[in-house]
């Protein structure tokens, strides 16, 4: 079973806009992004609990119980520019953690039909909780 999802309105809106604009070669992953948000509870910037993952949230994490913690920034394709403390909401990875709380799990199928668990360990930084709600 998943865990329940909270996303704020403002990044609902900007999702639906990204992923109206997709092309057809990333069907797979719009349906994914498209599945989630469609569970999603859906709250406005100022309501959003602070230990949510949200766009542009630094969060740390770890994949199937591993040792290793990642600490990475959810972002927008447009804003990944290739660095490598930023993870894109179109990668598996990235789709999973959108609205988990601070230690939530959900198991996740990535594209090429395997699976992997990604647990929330802290969320760092989150734009609500530090005021910037229309960023």
């Amino acid at each position: 079973m998943r865990p329940p999802i909270i996303v704020s309105s403002l990044d609902m809106e900007r999702l639906e806009q990204l992923l109206d604009s997709l092309p057809a070669a990333q069907a797979g992953t719009r349906e994914a992004l498209l599945d989630e948000l469609a569970r999603a509870e859906l709250v406005e910037p100022e309501d959003m609990p602070d230990d949510v993952v949200t766009m542009n949230s630094r969060v740390r994490f770890v994949l199937d119980h591993g040792q290793e913690e990642f600490d990475m920034s959810l972002a927008y394709p447009k804003d990944v520019n290739g660095s490598a403390d930023k993870l894109s909401i179109l990668s598996p990875v990235g789709n999973a953690l959108l609205g988990l709380k601070a230690g939530d799990s959900i198991d996740w199928t990535r594209p090429d039909g395997g699976r992997f668990e990604v647990t929330v360990r802290e969320i760092v930084y989150q734009p609500e909780r530090a005021g910037e709600l229309h960023r």
